[in-house]
Protein backbone atom coordinates (compact mmCIF):
# COMPACT_ATOMS: atom_id res chain seq x y z
CA UNK A 1 0.00 0.00 0.00
CA UNK A 2 1.33 3.48 -0.81
CA UNK A 3 1.83 5.96 1.99
CA UNK A 4 1.20 9.68 1.82
CA UNK A 5 1.81 12.89 3.69
CA UNK A 6 0.54 16.44 3.47
CA UNK A 7 3.25 19.08 3.21
CA UNK A 8 3.19 22.37 5.08
CA UNK A 9 1.81 24.08 1.96
CA UNK A 10 -1.01 21.56 1.60
CA UNK A 11 0.31 19.27 -1.15
CA UNK A 12 -0.21 15.52 -0.91
CA UNK A 13 3.01 13.59 -1.56
CA UNK A 14 2.66 9.86 -2.19
CA UNK A 15 5.47 7.36 -1.69
CA UNK A 16 5.96 3.61 -1.59
CA UNK A 17 7.60 2.05 1.46
CA UNK A 18 8.85 -1.47 0.70
CA UNK A 19 10.85 -4.12 2.47
CA UNK A 20 11.36 -4.95 6.14
CA UNK A 21 10.87 -2.07 8.60
CA UNK A 22 14.25 -2.81 10.20
CA UNK A 23 16.13 -2.99 6.88
CA UNK A 24 18.85 -0.51 5.98
CA UNK A 25 16.89 2.39 4.44
CA UNK A 26 17.27 3.31 0.77
CA UNK A 27 15.60 6.20 -1.07
CA UNK A 28 15.15 5.98 -4.85
CA UNK A 29 14.17 9.31 -6.41
CA UNK A 30 13.12 9.83 -10.04
CA UNK A 31 13.70 12.76 -12.36
CA UNK A 32 11.64 15.41 -14.12
CA UNK A 33 8.44 14.22 -15.84
CA UNK A 34 8.83 10.67 -14.53
CA UNK A 35 7.50 9.09 -11.31
CA UNK A 36 8.48 6.52 -8.75
CA UNK A 37 7.18 3.83 -11.09
CA UNK A 38 10.35 4.32 -13.15
CA UNK A 39 12.23 2.75 -10.23
CA UNK A 40 9.61 0.22 -9.11
CA UNK A 41 11.47 -2.86 -10.34
CA UNK A 42 14.65 -1.68 -8.62
CA UNK A 43 12.71 -1.04 -5.42
CA UNK A 44 11.32 -4.57 -5.47
CA UNK A 45 14.79 -5.96 -6.12
CA UNK A 46 16.46 -4.16 -3.21
CA UNK A 47 13.52 -4.80 -0.88
CA UNK A 48 13.90 -8.49 -1.71
CA UNK A 49 17.48 -8.28 -0.47
CA UNK A 50 16.33 -6.94 2.90
CA UNK A 51 16.59 -3.19 2.37
CA UNK A 52 13.78 -0.84 3.36
CA UNK A 53 13.11 1.15 0.19
CA UNK A 54 11.30 4.49 -0.05
CA UNK A 55 10.18 5.58 -3.53
CA UNK A 56 8.47 8.99 -3.73
CA UNK A 57 6.45 10.58 -6.47
CA UNK A 58 7.71 14.16 -6.38
CA UNK A 59 5.07 16.89 -6.17
CA UNK A 60 3.38 17.36 -9.52
CA UNK A 61 4.46 13.87 -10.63
CA UNK A 62 2.72 10.52 -10.65
CA UNK A 63 0.24 10.09 -7.80
CA UNK A 64 1.33 13.20 -5.86
CA UNK A 65 -0.54 16.48 -5.89
CA UNK A 66 0.38 19.94 -7.14
CA UNK A 67 0.69 23.28 -5.41
CA UNK A 68 -2.32 25.51 -6.08
CA UNK A 69 -2.06 27.80 -7.88
CA UNK A 70 0.84 26.53 -9.96
CA UNK A 71 3.84 28.78 -9.47
CA UNK A 72 7.59 28.93 -9.85
CA UNK A 73 8.07 28.97 -6.06
CA UNK A 74 5.83 25.93 -5.68
CA UNK A 75 8.29 23.81 -7.68
CA UNK A 76 11.62 25.20 -6.55
CA UNK A 77 14.52 22.93 -5.66
CA UNK A 78 14.15 24.02 -2.02
CA UNK A 79 10.43 23.26 -1.98
CA UNK A 80 10.71 19.79 -3.55
CA UNK A 81 13.70 18.88 -1.38
CA UNK A 82 11.79 19.94 1.73
CA UNK A 83 9.00 17.55 0.75
CA UNK A 84 11.48 14.67 0.88
CA UNK A 85 12.76 15.64 4.32
CA UNK A 86 9.13 15.58 5.45
CA UNK A 87 8.79 12.12 3.90
CA UNK A 88 11.82 10.86 5.82
CA UNK A 89 10.26 12.24 8.99
CA UNK A 90 6.90 10.63 8.22
CA UNK A 91 8.56 7.27 7.54
CA UNK A 92 10.68 7.64 10.70
CA UNK A 93 13.83 6.32 9.05
CA UNK A 94 17.44 6.98 9.91
CA UNK A 95 20.10 8.00 7.38
CA UNK A 96 19.32 6.64 3.92
CA UNK A 97 21.33 5.46 0.97
CA UNK A 98 20.00 8.08 -1.48
CA UNK A 99 19.89 7.21 -5.18
CA UNK A 100 18.80 10.06 -7.44
CA UNK A 101 18.19 10.13 -11.16
CA UNK A 102 18.56 13.61 -12.67
CA UNK A 103 16.25 15.87 -10.59
CA UNK A 104 16.31 13.25 -7.83
CA UNK A 105 20.06 13.75 -7.53
CA UNK A 106 19.79 17.54 -7.66
CA UNK A 107 17.43 17.54 -4.68
CA UNK A 108 19.87 15.44 -2.65
CA UNK A 109 22.77 17.74 -3.52
CA UNK A 110 20.70 20.68 -2.30
CA UNK A 111 19.99 18.90 0.98
CA UNK A 112 23.68 18.30 1.66
CA UNK A 113 24.05 21.91 2.82
CA UNK A 114 21.77 21.52 5.84
CA UNK A 115 20.68 17.89 6.01
CA UNK A 116 23.75 15.81 5.19
CA UNK A 117 23.11 13.74 8.32
CA UNK A 118 19.89 12.45 6.76
CA UNK A 119 21.94 10.67 4.08
CA UNK A 120 24.18 7.66 4.64
CA UNK A 121 25.54 7.81 1.08
CA UNK A 122 24.59 9.59 -2.15
CA UNK A 123 24.56 8.01 -5.61
CA UNK A 124 23.42 9.88 -8.72
CA UNK A 125 22.95 9.11 -12.38
CA UNK A 126 21.93 11.59 -15.06
CA UNK A 127 22.74 14.47 -12.70
CA UNK A 128 25.06 17.44 -13.25
CA UNK A 129 26.05 19.26 -10.08
CA UNK A 130 25.96 22.58 -11.93
CA UNK A 131 23.91 23.80 -14.88
CA UNK A 132 23.42 27.05 -16.74
CA UNK A 133 20.85 27.17 -19.53
CA UNK A 134 18.59 29.90 -20.96
CA UNK A 135 15.54 30.16 -18.74
CA UNK A 136 13.22 30.82 -21.65
CA UNK A 137 13.83 27.31 -22.97
CA UNK A 138 11.61 25.85 -20.25
CA UNK A 139 8.63 27.69 -21.71
CA UNK A 140 8.77 25.50 -24.80
CA UNK A 141 7.57 22.51 -22.75
CA UNK A 142 3.86 23.48 -22.76
CA UNK A 143 4.22 24.92 -26.27
CA UNK A 144 5.53 21.62 -27.63
CA UNK A 145 2.57 19.80 -26.08
CA UNK A 146 0.21 22.29 -27.68
CA UNK A 147 1.77 21.99 -31.12
CA UNK A 148 2.65 18.29 -31.24
CA UNK A 149 0.18 16.83 -28.77
CA UNK A 150 0.91 14.98 -25.54
CA UNK A 151 1.05 11.56 -27.19
CA UNK A 152 3.71 12.51 -29.76
CA UNK A 153 5.80 14.38 -27.18
CA UNK A 154 5.64 11.36 -24.87
CA UNK A 155 6.66 8.99 -27.63
CA UNK A 156 9.57 11.14 -28.76
CA UNK A 157 10.75 11.58 -25.17
CA UNK A 158 10.69 7.83 -24.60
CA UNK A 159 12.56 7.24 -27.84
CA UNK A 160 15.35 9.64 -26.92
CA UNK A 161 15.49 8.76 -23.21
CA UNK A 162 16.16 5.03 -23.32
CA UNK A 163 17.50 2.48 -25.80
CA UNK A 164 15.54 -0.23 -24.00
CA UNK A 165 12.52 -0.75 -26.27
CA UNK A 166 10.70 -2.65 -23.53
CA UNK A 167 10.99 0.37 -21.20
CA UNK A 168 9.77 2.97 -23.69
CA UNK A 169 6.04 2.38 -23.09
CA UNK A 170 6.59 3.10 -19.39
CA UNK A 171 8.43 6.36 -20.09
CA UNK A 172 5.86 7.36 -22.70
CA UNK A 173 2.99 6.74 -20.28
CA UNK A 174 4.60 8.70 -17.44
CA UNK A 175 5.47 11.65 -19.69
CA UNK A 176 2.03 11.52 -21.33
CA UNK A 177 0.36 11.85 -17.93
CA UNK A 178 2.63 14.68 -16.79
CA UNK A 179 1.29 18.24 -16.67
CA UNK A 180 3.44 20.34 -19.05
CA UNK A 181 2.78 23.46 -16.97
CA UNK A 182 4.37 21.72 -14.00
CA UNK A 183 7.22 20.78 -16.32
CA UNK A 184 7.69 24.41 -17.25
CA UNK A 185 7.96 25.60 -13.65
CA UNK A 186 10.27 22.79 -12.56
CA UNK A 187 12.47 23.25 -15.62
CA UNK A 188 12.69 27.02 -15.07
CA UNK A 189 14.02 26.34 -11.58
CA UNK A 190 16.57 23.90 -12.99
CA UNK A 191 17.98 26.08 -15.76
CA UNK A 192 20.54 27.69 -13.47
CA UNK A 193 21.90 26.14 -10.28
CA UNK A 194 25.29 25.40 -8.78
CA UNK A 195 25.51 22.71 -6.10
CA UNK A 196 29.19 21.86 -6.50
CA UNK A 197 30.06 23.68 -3.27
CA UNK A 198 27.60 21.47 -1.38
CA UNK A 199 29.27 18.35 -2.76
CA UNK A 200 32.75 19.65 -1.98
CA UNK A 201 31.81 20.43 1.61
CA UNK A 202 30.14 17.06 2.20
CA UNK A 203 31.95 14.25 3.97
CA UNK A 204 29.59 11.39 3.13
CA UNK A 205 30.49 8.89 0.36
CA UNK A 206 29.35 10.09 -3.08
CA UNK A 207 29.03 7.94 -6.20
CA UNK A 208 28.46 9.26 -9.70
CA UNK A 209 27.25 6.68 -12.21
CA UNK A 210 27.98 8.22 -15.62
CA UNK A 211 25.86 6.80 -18.43
CA UNK A 212 27.87 6.48 -21.60
CA UNK A 213 24.82 7.30 -23.72
CA UNK A 214 23.57 10.25 -21.63
CA UNK A 215 25.07 12.77 -24.03
CA UNK A 216 23.21 15.89 -22.87
CA UNK A 217 24.16 15.53 -19.20
CA UNK A 218 27.69 14.36 -20.03
CA UNK A 219 28.22 17.58 -21.99
CA UNK A 220 27.53 19.53 -18.79
CA UNK A 221 29.67 17.42 -16.44
CA UNK A 222 33.02 19.13 -17.06
CA UNK A 223 32.88 21.59 -14.11
CA UNK A 224 31.51 18.89 -11.80
CA UNK A 225 34.24 16.37 -12.59
CA UNK A 226 36.99 19.00 -12.46
CA UNK A 227 35.86 20.05 -8.99
CA UNK A 228 35.34 16.54 -7.59
CA UNK A 229 38.46 14.90 -9.05
CA UNK A 230 40.69 13.47 -6.36
CA UNK A 231 38.17 13.89 -3.55
CA UNK A 232 38.59 10.88 -1.21
CA UNK A 233 34.83 10.52 -0.72
CA UNK A 234 33.95 10.73 -4.44
CA UNK A 235 33.80 7.80 -6.84
CA UNK A 236 33.08 7.94 -10.57
CA UNK A 237 31.88 4.74 -12.25
CA UNK A 238 31.31 4.47 -15.98
CA UNK A 239 28.09 2.81 -17.15
CA UNK A 240 28.75 2.49 -20.91
CA UNK A 241 25.26 1.36 -21.91
CA UNK A 242 23.42 3.74 -19.61
CA UNK A 243 21.30 6.54 -20.99
CA UNK A 244 19.62 9.27 -18.96
CA UNK A 245 17.51 6.67 -17.15
CA UNK A 246 20.38 4.23 -16.70
CA UNK A 247 18.36 1.98 -14.42
CA UNK A 248 16.32 1.06 -17.49
CA UNK A 249 19.26 0.69 -19.90
CA UNK A 250 21.93 -0.91 -17.74
CA UNK A 251 19.88 -2.41 -14.94
CA UNK A 252 22.21 -5.18 -13.82
CA UNK A 253 25.32 -3.02 -13.74
CA UNK A 254 23.55 -0.18 -11.94
CA UNK A 255 22.22 -2.50 -9.24
CA UNK A 256 25.58 -4.23 -8.83
CA UNK A 257 27.43 -0.93 -8.51
CA UNK A 258 24.98 0.33 -5.90
CA UNK A 259 25.25 -2.83 -3.82
CA UNK A 260 29.04 -2.65 -4.01
CA UNK A 261 28.99 1.02 -2.97
CA UNK A 262 26.59 0.46 -0.09
CA UNK A 263 28.52 -2.58 1.06
CA UNK A 264 31.72 -0.55 1.24
CA UNK A 265 30.00 2.05 3.45
CA UNK A 266 27.81 0.04 5.80
CA UNK A 267 28.72 1.98 8.92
Amino acid sequence: MPSELTTDDGVTVVYDDLGPRDGTPVLLCHGLAAAGEQLAADADYFAGLGYRVLVPDLRGHGRSGKSVPLSLAGFSILRMASDLVAMLDAAAVGPVHWVGNSLGGILALHLLARHEARLRTLATFGTAYRLSLPRWGARFIPLSHHILGASLVAGLTALTTTRNAAARPLIARLVGQFDPQVGRFVAENLTSYDLIANALAATLPILMLRGGRDSAVNAALGPTLAAMAGRPNFTLVEVPEGGHCANLDATEQLRAELLKFWGAHQA
